[in-house]
């Protein structure tokens, strides 16, 4: 009893190896495809069966059509359609579709990748935008998102700056600071106004009106005045014959005439 269960058993084994010895010699080689238990050559990337092999000939293949690929050898009868670039999800050409190559996306400006497929990206959203008293420390890339740093004291940038700027010394420009530099703003200045500037310019313009109405007085009392002496003063006139013959005896008064 023994005996025959010993030679079951081997046996069952010896079956088993042979089987499995059977199939590894049954399978394809690499560059095959296994269809109806023939092994037919593979077609190349860019390609696709139009008939199978047979006992007699070997595969035919033809190229894809447009908007269709294959990047691998294959026993495929259709071939992949090329991937749209989806504008929705941000996304642009970056390399056009081949018969052996799928079409590459990235991201459209200002944005980054966060969905990568191979060497495709998928899904992009959009860079993050540094806020007022923050600067850009690290710009943004297609794979990559904007990093964002605050200013220290002293400094400003309104976001959109790649390193903080100093804020106005308004005294070192002979100014007068009106309002203070923030993290995200510079300070004001304006021009400096003395009072005693002020003053002395009102003076000068007094003392320069007072001369000129004193001057226009002076003027006008000295024009008066030469008018006053132009009066001519006429000498005595001589007798006329006439006078002589109604009075000789009388002597002829002096007469004074007076002209401006």
């Amino acid at each position: 009893m023994d005996m025959f269960l010993l030679r079951t058993i081997i046996s069952t084994i010896a079956f088993i190896i042979a089987t499995n010895f059977e199939l590894c010699f049954c399978g394809c080689a690499r560059a095959e495809y296994e269809i109806d238990g023939e092994c037919c050559p593979m077609c190349a990337p860019g390609n696709r069966v139009y008939w199978h092999c047979t006992i007699d000939t070997s595969t035919t293949c033809v190229p894809c059509p447009e908007s269709t690929y294959t990047d691998e050898p294959n026993g495929l009868t259709k071939c992949f359609s090329c991937t749209v670039c989806d504008t929705v999800q941000h996304l642009k050409v970056k390399k056009a579709c081949t018969r052996s190559a799928d079409t590459i996306c990235e991201p459209q400006e200002g944005f980054h990748c966060i969905k990568l497929n191979k060497e495709s990206c998928e899904l992009a959203v959009e860079h993050t935008e540094c806020e007022p008293g923050q600067y850009i420390k690290q710009t943004g890339t297609a794979f990559t998102d904007t990093v964002c740093a605050g200013c220290t004291d002293g400094t400003y940038s309104n976001g959109s700056l790649t390193a903080c700027l100093p804020h106005t010394k308004c005294e070192t420009r002979g100014l007068t600071e009106i309002k203070a530099g923030t993290s995200s703003s510079d300070a004001e200045c304006e021009k400096v106004t003395s009072v005693g500037l002020i003053v002395g310019v009102t003076t000068v313009l007094v003392a320069v009106v007072a001369v000129a109405i004193l001057s226009a007085f002076i003027r006008h009392r000295k024009h008066k005045a030469r008018c006053s002496k132009k009066c001519v003063h006429r000498t005595l006139q001589e007798p006329t014959e006439d006078d002589e013959r109604i009075n000789v005896a009388d002597s002829a008064e002096p007469t004074l005439i007076n002209q401006c």
